[in-house]
C-alpha cells in the first residue's frame, strides 16, 4: 500500500481538525506518520522510497501520509514547517512529535517503534 497524499480536507478528517479544536485531538483510527515534502526538494526524494517500503512493511498497523507543502500551504503553516522534509509522528495517545531531515530507514523504524508503538 502506497503512502497517501492528503489535502487539507482529508487532514481535517483523518488527522486533526485544527479549524475546530485548539487543543490536539487525533481523528485517526491508527497511528500515522506524515511526510511534509515538496517536489523540488532533494532530501524529500531520498526519503520517499523509504516511506513507501515502510508503508508496505507496516500495512494495517499504521498509516503513512504525505503533504505537499507547496499545494497545502495552510497545513505547512499550521505546523510551522520551516524546513523539509519534516516528519510528524502521530501516536494514538499523546502529542505528535516532529523530526526534520531525510532520516535513514533504521532511524525511522526506531522512531515509529518508540513514538508510535508500532513494529
Amino acid at each position: 500500500m502506497a503512502a497517501v497524499h492528503l489535502t487539507k480536507d482529508d487532514f481535517l478528517k483523518k488527522v486533526f481538525n485544527f479549524t475546530e479544536n485548539s487543543e490536539w485531538k487525533f481523528e485517526g483510527d491508527k497511528p500515522c506518520l506524515i511526510d511534509f515534502y515538496a517536489d523540488w526538494c532533494g532530501p524529500c526524494k531520498m526519503v520517499a522510497p523509504i516511506l513507501e517500503e515502510l508503508s508496505d512493511e507496516l500495512e494495517g498497523k499504521m498509516n503513512i501520509y504525505k503533504i505537499d507543502t507547496e499545494a497545502e500551504k495552510d497545513l505547512a503553516q499550521a505546523f510551522g514547517i520551516q524546513s523539509i522534509p519534516s516528519l510528524l509522528f502521530v501516536p494514538m495517545e499523546g502529542q505528535p512529535q516532529m523530526a526534520q531531515g531525510a532520516l535513514p530507514k533504521d532511524t525511522l523504524k526506531k522512531a515509529i517503534k518508540d513514538v508510535l508503538d508500532v513494529e
